[in-house]
């Protein structure tokens, strides 16, 4: 691909939100901690859709690194080193709309939350959340766009970069981007997650 037709992310903005949170939860449909979430199939995308408008509007944008590409059929979710932690006010701000969500797995949901936090790196770190591109846009290059502004700042400032996926087929592409797995945790009654990490400059 030529340079001139590279695809080039963006920083998304509150406007983003209800095209970012659709194309993620298209991109999730068939990955297994969303499987777990909700599994009820045909509801699944709607569910999905807003649990990522909470996650867009309360976690994620209020940090500014959000990056979207192709007028939002792809993003990637950062957060920066020390703030990766969800707050315990943005989840008692957030409970209504969780309850409603996840109903009776909601508790089992918080405690994988928890596991997968205390598995973070203790070195500061940037977190990808979320990464995923609308299937229909697959194959364009948009994702590796959506992760290389940040991935270039890690690089710059000698700062890990940490994520977690139970897609075994992620597992190629986040090693192309200089991620290595670091270890497993699986969620209660729940898929295997990968745990990756990636030292400065994708050694």
């Amino acid at each position: 691909m030529s340079e001139s037709l590279r695809p080039v992310a963006r920083r998304a903005t509150v406007a983003d939100v209800p095209v970012l949170a659709r194309s993620l939860a298209l991109a999730f449909v068939d990955d297994p901690v969303f499987g777990w979430l909700f599994p009820a199939r045909h509801s699944r995308v709607e569910r999905s859709t807003a649990f990522f408008t909470m996650e867009l509007r309360h976690l994620h944008l209020p940090h500014d690194e959000v990056w979207t590409a192709q007028e939002g059929a792809a993003a990637a979710l950062w957060d920066p080193p020390g703030r990766w932690r969800t707050p315990l006010a943005t989840l008692a701000r957030t409970a209504p709309r969780l309850v409603r969500l996840l109903g009776a797995r909601l508790p089992q949901s918080l405690l994988g939350l928890t596991r997968v936090e205390s598995r973070h790196p203790a070195a500061p770190h940037w977190y990808l959340a979320f990464l995923g591109t609308d299937p229909a846009s697959r194959g364009r290059g948009l994702a590796s766009a959506c992760l290389a502004p940040v991935l270039a700042r890690c690089d710059a400032e000698g700062t890990l970069a940490h994520l977690e996926t139970a897609t075994p087929a992620n597992l190629p592409f986040y090693e192309r981007q200089g991620f290595a797995v670091t270890g497993e945790v699986t969620l209660p009654r729940g898929p295997l997650l990968w745990l990756m990490t990636r030292v400065p400059g994708g050694r």
